[in-house]
């Protein structure tokens, strides 16, 4: 195997289809093929799949969640173009799908192996942009890849990411309404060793809404982000949720349970949330409980963790940090902070105009930040893309964005179910990295906008980009463009990429 090196980085875009050419024809994996291999690249993607579950028989005038006391009729039946049309209708319109994770040289695109995670275990909700963040820590026994999935749903069914995480959870929640009190699914932390071999962390964390990426911390400890609450809990009538959406959401401590399935018991007080108080502090007003912490990418570095809030229009969108790793006993009493030089004016203020995803460090002094580019136009103009951010005298400044042969270009797909809509790259969303002296390579997953109902169902690429490390103005790196390596694939998304270091 060839080691990667980011100096002959153009080897690799050359190859620009291996990924898509594996989903049309995927390998044979054998019990003791290796994943995870060393210097790989490992890619997270979702392929929708109307012939299961309820999405299967989904035709116009299907029952479908409107508010807590009422339903309201599917407008669309379930081809792949127009099923999103839906979410008009339906705020918490969403179908499940399979998640496939592809190990492929970055340098030739050759796939090493695709590993298909069982959809009787987990799934993700295709249409959550947010979903299947991945990480890579290596350990005493080799590295680890870590995700959040949906317990139990399998494929094909409607409405699971804003489902409740817990039975009868939340009686406001419009999807409870619709579907019953049963109607829930754990979020769980899944996790892949280099042998292939699959284990389950089931949460009660986020009821009513989606969690988003999962880390082993140093520490041994699952760290994971995510939102919560679907129906209408605020500051004034907390605890009519069990377990309270409240308090199991944002940044989450969870002790690894690393089951077989998903369907084991979970221990009490397995989990909980960092600074639970940070949702009901904000400028001293009263925003709906569980969406200020509204996390979506998370990393460690240097013994703290590192997560950002780039969606929603309560609270503050920016990079967040907290110093060391808190454990289930000291989550409440730890307090999250906005890292130094990070914006901390409110989104509701600013309508959305910093909308950043996920996090990579390169050096201690060294941050690039992914920005989806989905807020206003000031975020459009001038944050999205992948920043690159410096910290002088302990305060974190913007050097750069880079944006070249990223925003605004145009892609067109079809297939069985006709053309969908223009694709527009507007932002990126998970991101990974390695360092090879003055040369930084980093992988991301696009953000699009298009006329489809939904712009999480948009099929998306994969890029990379090569930096200078010690660059630190915009014309220093003015010839620095990103390649494609993923091309979009009709049907087909994708989510999480991570690098595994030797």
């Amino acid at each position: 195997m060839r080691p990667f090196t980011p100096s002959v980085t153009r080897h690799l875009l050359l190859a620009g289809t291996g990924i898509a050419a594996l989903l049309a024809s995927p390998p044979t994996v054998h019990a003791n093929q290796p994943f995870l291999i060393p210097n790989s690249l490992v890619v997270s993607t979702s392929t929708y799949d109307n012939s299961q579950g309820a999405l299967a028989s989904l035709t116009v005038g299907t029952t479908l969640p409107d508010t807590a006391t009422q339903t309201t009729s599917a407008v669309a039946g379930n081809d792949y173009v127009n099923v999103w049309n839906n979410a008009s209708v339906d705020g918490s319109f969403g179908a499940t799908s399979a998640i496939q994770l592809t190990d492929l040289n970055p340098l030739s695109g050759h796939v090493y192996t695709s590993l298909s995670v069982p959809s009787d275990q987990v799934v993700t909700s295709f249409s959550s942009k947010s979903e299947l963040g991945l990480h890579i820590v290596n350990g005493a026994n080799g590295p680890q890849l870590t995700f959040v999935g949906y317990g139990g749903a399998g494929v094909g069914a409607i409405d699971v990411s804003n489902s409740d995480a817990v039975a009868g959870q939340d009686p406001t929640n419009p999807v409870t309404f619709c579907f019953g009190s049963n109607y829930a699914f754990a979020r769980t932390i899944v996790a892949v060793d280099p042998s292939g071999n699959i284990s389950y962390t089931p949460t009660i964390d986020y009821g009513g809404n989606n969690g988003r990426s999962a880390l082993l911390g140093s520490n041994g400890l699952y760290y994971s982000v995510g939102n919560a609450n679907n129906g209408n809990t605020s500051q004034f009538n907390q605890g009519i949720t069990n377990p309270d959406v409240t308090e199991t959401t944002g940044l989450e401590v969870v002790t690894p349970i690393n089951g077989s399935s998903w369907n084991v018991t979970i221990p009490p007080d397995n989990s909980a949330e960092v600074d639970p108080l940070l949702q009901f502090e904000f400028n001293g007003k009263l925003d709906k409980a569980g969406k200020d912490d509204n996390f979506r990418g998370v990393t460690e570095y240097g013994g703290a963790l590192y997560f950002t809030k780039g969606s929603g229009s309560n609270g503050i969108d920016t990079v967040y940090t907290v110093p060391s790793l808190p454990t289930v006993a000291n989550a409440a009493s730890t307090t999250l902070a906005v890292a130094p030089g990070f914006p901390t004016d409110s989104a509701k203020a600013t309508g959305g105009n910093y909308t950043p995803f996920a996090v990579f460090f390169a050096n201690p002094t060294t941050m690039y930040v992914t920005d989806e580019g989905s807020g206003n136009a000031t975020d459009l103009t001038s944050h999205a893309g992948l920043e690159k951010w410096s910290l002088v005298n302990g305060t974190w400044q913007l050097d750069y964005v880079l944006t070249n042969n990223l925003i605004g270009t145009v892609d067109n797909v079809t297939g069985n179910d006709g053309p969908w809509p223009t694709i527009t790259t507007v932002g990126l969303r998970n991101l990974t990295g390695v360092v090879n002296g003055n040369n930084v390579t980093l992988w991301a997953t696009t953000s699009t906008a298009s006329a489809s109902g939904d712009n999480g169902a948009d099929p998306n690429k994969v890029v990379v980009i090569t930096d200078k490390l010690s660059a630190t103005t915009a014309q220093q790196v003015a010839n620095e463009a990103f390649s494609v390596i993923g091309a979009p694939t009709y049907g087909t998304v994708y989510r999480g990429v991570a690098y595994v270091n030797p």
